[in-house]
């Protein structure tokens, strides 16, 4: 095992999400390992993040956010989240400097206690979702003498897949087509700089090692999201002793950010299915991610509420947790916008069903999340919950296109399964989530591929003349088209 590093996390936005979620959980499992953890972003809304990450538990600091939006007229987006991440490295590399932490000549050499028993500390960058500052710390953050320092990208999906280029016109099109170019290869290229690749899911280490090449990036081994375990375990029939919400309705659980590519249209269409007298006594509940910022998840939401009305189907929207406890009794599908964590946990607990509608999503935390609350998932048998999900022991997985499908197990849940059913499916997937997904199980692999990285040579990083040429081949065909 390693010895105790610094280990520094370069993250993007640490709103609500799957990845923020991951980063703060792979944070406090290194700091709970004697690691010293400091966590710095370009963005973080202090109402609008995880507990963990404003109470103090971790070392946030905010750089980069002064120079550079987060997009100009709702584009840009990839550019500027760059360059915001390429100022907050520059900030970072001179913060090091400062404190004597690199072989810089004008450091510091006054410390206080902690910064001296830094230096008896390996570095190691963990750096997630953007590679944009990859090269620059592999070149710039020089090593301090008898110390290694050592870069680990963690890959939740290769950014050139994740861009949308279904622009409305064809010469918007052929602009995007121009504009992705530069920065699809630039990905691979800044990946190369890592010491480690890292992915979250068997299904994302197959999609990143057809995008990259083996080559580029050498093994890419997986280290599986967590959901914290309870201290003590419960009866897997054991469900929370708080007051049942909404007079004890049986509820269907959606749980994601308001994204089209999540598609919870399909929660409710396969809702609606269940007919007028099935849907009595029930209530469909879509919780997730919401951010007023962002111009999709508006409206998505105005979309997803559009869809359920135009199905006859009674809605509200509520952005706390005491409006959403008194909406009236007719609401057929509740919209809960940003869902704290502990509503969240209790909606898990009273839920009937997790709904979980992402095509080919990466991992998916939350099915894990719902396993380990004892709460069977209904999944699109695509992508990551081939992985987390077993068919008829901790839920089904479903075509995503088949709505019907999707009703007709939802209607097994709610009429058709015998308690002992329901009970042995919530003790296999709690049995599930331990022991593959659990916080100490993610923290060993994190420890192992830190201790692997560390022991090993330095990745050599010879890209700069690649970079030179593209940037190059840009310009060249810029002035070919003018």
């Amino acid at each position: 095992m390693p010895g105790r590093a610094n280990v520094i996390v370069i993250h993007p936005d640490l709103g609500i999400g799957g990845a923020e979620r991951l980063i703060i959980d792979a944070a406090l499992a290194l700091q709970s390992r004697g690691h010293r953890v400091t966590i710095y972003t370009s963005h973080r809304d202090k109402t609008h993040c995880f507990e963990e990450a404003r109470d103090g538990t971790l070392d946030v600091r905010v750089r980069g956010n002064t120079i550079f939006p987060a997009h100009i007229c709702g584009r840009l987006h990839i550019l500027m989240a760059s360059l915001r991440q390429l100022h907050l490295t520059w900030s970072l590399l001179n913060e090091l400097r400062s404190r004597g932490r690199t072989d810089f000549p004008s450091a510091k050499k006054e410390k206080n206690n902690d910064e001296a028993e830094d230096e008896d500390r390996d570095d190691v960058f963990l750096v997630d979702q953007l590679p944009a500052c990859v090269p620059v710390l592999k070149t710039f953050g020089r090593p301090r003498p008898s110390r290694c320092q050592r870069i680990l990208f963690y890959c939740h999906f290769p950014d050139q897949l994740l861009a949308r280029r279904d622009e409305k016109g064809s010469l918007l099109r052929l602009v995007k087509l121009i504009y992705r170019i530069p920065f699809d290869w630039f990905e691979g290229w800044a990946l190369s700089a890592s010491d480690r690749v890292v992915a979250n899911s068997k299904f994302s280490r197959g999609v990143v090692r057809q995008v990259f090449g083996t080559k580029k990036l050498g093994e890419v081994e997986v280290v599986y999201p967590c959901v914290p375990m309870e201290p003590t375990a419960k009866p897997a029939n054991m469900k929370t002793k708080e007051k049942p919400l909404w007079a004890g309705k049986k509820i269907l659980l959606s749980i994601n950010r308001f994204e089209r590519k999540k598609d919870m249209a399909l929660a409710i269409r396969a809702y609606h299915g269940l007919g007028v007298e099935k849907r009595k006594g029930t209530r469909l509940v879509i919780a997730g991610g919401y951010d007023n910022r962002v111009q999709e998840n508006v409206q998505y939401h105005q979309e997803l509420d559009d869809l359920a009305s135009g199905l006859g189907l009674q809605t509200a929207t509520s952005k706390t947790v005491v409006s959403a406890l008194s909406i009236p009794d007719s609401i057929d599908v509740l919209f809960l916008l940003s869902v704290p964590t502990a509503f969240k946990d209790t909606l898990l607990a009273q839920s009937k069903i997790l709904l979980y509608t992402p095509i080919n999503e990466h991992f998916g935390i939350v099915p894990v999340e719902a396993m380990q609350a004892g709460l069977p998932v209904l999944a699109s048998n695509t992508g990551g919950p081939l992985e987390t999900i077993v068919e008829g022991e901790t839920g089904w997985l479903r075509d995503a296109h088949a709505v019907d499908e999707w009703t007709a197990v939802m209607d097994k849940v709610l009429y058709g399964m015998t308690p002992e059913e329901v009970d042995k499916m919530a003790a296999a997937g709690k049995a599930r989530a331990q022991q593959e997904f659990s916080f100490t199980a993610m923290g060993d692999r994190l420890e192992e591929e830190i201790s692997t990285m560390l022991s090993a040579e330095r990745r050599p990083f010879n890209g700069f003349q690649s970079l030179v040429d593209m940037i190059a081949l840009v310009f060249g065909t810029c002035f070919s088209l003018l």
